[in-house]
């Protein structure tokens, strides 16, 4: 009798941050209406969220093949793991969580035959090769920033990088990303650019990690082959086997779709915070096209002058907004002023954390002003909603650029944070340059749809990802 292959067993491990979590999970959640078995390895602390605020042990048990693993990030539980303290995750991980996770593989039952591992966590790589087991980056990063990650090396041999002085004219082009010689700036390097020492720990550490993801079996990319299609084609000199299976919140409301399972599970978050639906109600008391929604992420942190330079802009542009202030996200205390109150009672809506697929989909939304982040970024591509851009940190400074210069999606604000220009800004968006805008994010919407319905490249890149998988595994 033929011997029956083997079922694959697969690993999906999460940098434990909000966006990579939320990613992920979707993937996870394709895979197990696949019928593959998984096993999602969460951080303690981040699972401990999700089930505070999510449906998500009960949405997950509807696969029989699903389990949830927890394993220490070696953070207390009052650690921030936002702001600038987010890197000291990565020290952590490689210190605490790295012999865990080996034990772990060691003794899990059945073995593990795959890992998708965070590309982020340069450790994964090192523990899977001695325990010979496959591995698969995901980056839940565009390609455009793997791009300029992977091409820091290039960037110091030719004097690129890093900061000459402290006076540093922002605005020089950098020559040395292929692909992007003739539009990108200092500036729109990411952020662990910024440094007067290559020997800085965060360069080093990012540099680092992404020259990991060539050892691997493959790329995943949360991106499509229309949106990224010159940069996707340099990546895969170095990196050949690379799967585009985005935009990967859509992968998985297409396949839910024609699946048996519950349609309620379509509308499930992976939220590491509370929402607060109250946004949904005065979004529908809204006319169609003429909210600015305003959301800058899970991790970004305003200076209270920030916050407020951003108020008085909003406000003063007579637009519209919904705007999301997490909880513990603003640094300095202070009453606001008068003036902005009220403003914000004639005009405003501030919550502290919405379902923000719903939000950007609401008929009465005609703008984002968002930090740049990649899952935010694609989400407003879907929706087709065009952007004003104020990046954070990492790979949202090289996002935003290609937002206003390579896709003319919206306007980039990166490193000015002034009343007079927010206001200006949010009224090109959404009154001077409305139609303009809205007809640039319609068509990317349109081909973004067209690549994550059946049949389409990234659904079909899915497709060829689970099979290589299972084939990965009967060859074990």
């Amino acid at each position: 009798m033929e011997e029956k292959p083997k079922s694959p067993h697969i690993l999906i491990f999460p940098l434990p941050c909000q966006s990579h979590v939320n990613s992920m999970l979707k993937l996870a959640e394709i895979f197990g209406l696949a019928g593959l078995k998984v096993t999602f390895l969460n951080s303690k602390h981040n699972h401990e969220r999700l089930i505070r605020y999510t449906d998500i042990h009960d949405r997950f048990l509807q696969y029989s093949e699903f389990q949830f693993k927890t394993i220490s990030d070696g953070l207390p539980a009052d650690h921030p793991r936002a702001g600038d303290r987010l890197m000291e995750i990565f020290d952590s991980l490689s210190l605490n969580t790295r012999p865990l996770l080996k034990q772990m593989l060691i003794d899990t039952s059945p073995p593990v035959s795959c890992i998708i591992g965070d590309a982020c966590m340069e450790f994964v790589v090192d523990v899977a090769t001695e325990l010979e087991i496959p591995v698969i980056h995901f980056r839940a990063i565009s390609a455009c920033s793997f791009w300029a990650y992977f091409s820091i090396p290039e960037m110091i041999q030719a004097g690129e990088l890093p900061m000459k002085a402290y006076d540093e004219d922002m605005d020089r082009l950098i020559t040395k990303v292929p692909g992007m010689e003739t539009f990108l700036r200092f500036r729109d390097l990411p952020s662990f650019c910024r440094v007067s020492d290559v020997t800085d720990r965060d360069l080093q550490v990012l540099k680092n990690v992404t020259q990991q993801s060539p050892r691997t079996h493959a790329l995943i990319l949360n991106t499509f082959e229309d949106l990224e299609e010159p940069i996707l084609s340099h990546i895969r000199t170095k990196c050949p086997k690379v799967y585009t299976i985005g935009p990967l919140h859509l992968q998985l409301k297409t396949r839910l779709a024609s699946n048996v399972i519950s349609s309620s599970s379509q509308k499930s978050l992976n939220s590491l915070w509370e929402v607060d639906r109250s946004c949904i109600e005065w979004l529908g008391k809204q006319p169609v096209r003429s909210v600015l929604y305003v959301s800058f992420g899970s991790i970004t942190l305003l200076k209270r002058e920030q916050l407020i330079e951003f108020w008085h802009g909003l406000v003063d542009s007579k637009q519209r907004f919904l705007w999301v202030i997490r909880p513990d996200s603003v640094i300095g205390e202070g009453d606001a002023p008068a003036e902005l109150v009220e403003g914000t009672k004639e005009r405003g809506h501030l919550v502290s954390w919405v379902p923000q697929e719903e939000v950007l989909a609401h008929q009465a939304v005609a703008g984002f002003l968002t930090h740049s982040g990649w899952n935010s970024t694609l989400e407003s591509i879907v929706a087709g909603v065009p952007m004003i851009c104020w990046p954070y940190f990492a790979d949202q400074q090289i996002n935003s650029r290609f937002v206003s210069e390579v896709w003319n999606l919206g306007l980039d604000m990166k490193d000015v944070c002034d009343r007079n220009v927010v206001e200006k800004m949010v009224n090109d968006l959404m009154v001077e340059r409305k139609e303009e805008f809205m007809r640039a994010a319609d068509r990317m919407a349109t081909m973004a749809r067209t690549t994550a319905n059946e049949g389409g490249p990234s659904y079909c890149n899915l497709d060829r990802l689970i099979d290589d998988i299972k084939m990965m595994s009967s060859l074990a």
